[in-house]
């Protein structure tokens, strides 16, 4: 890429980073006095917290997304459509909105949710799939992507219409809800979410294009910024604002980008936790049982209904190991996926 083509992602970026820091600083304080909080149930006693802090990191990569329209518009020729680039998002705000409704449906005392009692009910599990399926939309209508899947050991396979109407609503709802299944812990959803947007970022460096490096850049800044707010002691919960965000902004990745096939490796640890919650019917927390020593039991004895289960049952599994082992096992799946792509297999 010229020099002045890696500004054009440079300073969007710079740019989703500072407002991703002050956005989040500003709803710590709003959603708190509002009453948009989550129970922290892994410190030694229980106090809630603010949640919903992927509404700051969405509003990063729109403003990001906003920064680079008005330079297109006024300092340089853009590198990709105008119109791509404000229907992806159009599709993120659409998704993290369906998260905020989540989020926001706090009772002032605990109520049955899935496995646990919690004060956060949210929307039913029907509502969800049905909800983000607005987020496919806009890349539907502008028909993104191109229409053929690369498949390992078959080869270039021709999906045509299929492809808008079939398999990019199916991955944005699969993407979005699937993302939300696994967390829980400090660190844990923006520690994956920041390894993969790596990874995605490196790859269309490489081997995409300008629409998957300016949108994965955006997103890795955005979430790199959010990230000290949830880190081991956390002033603020991701929320589903955030889940449901970061994978339908991945999906939007890997259709503008040309990476669905690269995309599907890195998602295998949230595809391995789909399939780990259905054996439940998806009634299952991941949260674990907080020992005197900070250490934590998986909640289902030997039983593995989530990846944080795994780690419990087989490591001393502190706040900060489980969000360190889930995040390292998804940069594996990162190096993967790159080094299948280095030796032709992708």
């Amino acid at each position: 890429m010229a020099y002045t083509t890696f500004l054009t992602i440079i300073i969007p970026s710079i740019m989703g980073f500072i407002v991703t820091v002050i956005g989040t600083k500003f709803v710590i304080g709003y959603f708190y006095g509002a009453g948009i909080v989550a129970e922290d149930r892994n410190k030694e006693h229980i106090k809630r917290i603010p949640s919903s802090g992927g509404i700051a990191v969405s509003l990063g990569i729109i403003v990001g997304i906003l920064a680079y329209t008005f330079g297109s518009r006024f300092v340089f020729k853009p590198a990709i459509s105008i119109s791509v680039l404000l229907a992806a998002a159009l599709a993120i705000m659409l998704i993290a909105a369906v998260g905020f409704l989540d989020d926001i449906n706090v009772k002032a005392r605990r109520v049955q949710t899935t496995d646990m009692k919690d004060i956060r009910k949210g929307l039913k599990q029907w509502q969800k799939p049905l909800l983000t399926l607005l987020g496919a939309l806009p890349l539907m209508a502008i028909n993104a992507g191109v229409n053929q899947f690369n498949i390992p050991f078959i080869g270039i396979v021709q999906l045509g219409y299929f492809y808008p109407l079939i398999i990019i609503p199916l991955a944005v709802v699969f993407c979005s809800n699937a993302f939300n299944l696994l967390g829980g812990f400090d660190g844990l959803q923006p520690g994956m979410a920041l390894a993969a947007s790596f990874g995605m970022f490196i790859y269309s460096i490489f081997f995409g294009n300008y629409a998957g490096t300016l949108l994965s850049a955006l997103l890795l800044a955005s979430v790199l910024a959010f990230l000290p707010f949830n880190s081991y002691k956390a002033k603020i919960i991701p929320g589903d604002s955030f889940t449901y965000a970061v994978g339908a902004t991945l999906v939007a990745i890997m259709v503008l980008g040309n990476a669905e096939t690269f995309g599907v490796i890195i998602f295998i640890p949230w595809i391995i936790e789909f399939f780990l919650h259905l054996r439940r019917r998806f009634k299952v927390t991941d949260l674990g049982i907080r020992q005197r020593d900070g250490t934590f039991r998986a909640p289902y004895g030997k039983r593995t209904y989530s990846l944080t289960h795994l780690v419990m049952n087989h490591a001393k599994a502190t706040e900060n190991t489980v969000a360190i082992y889930l995040t390292a096992f998804e940069g594996a799946f990162v190096v993967l996926g790159l080094l299948l792509k280095i030796f032709g297999v992708l």
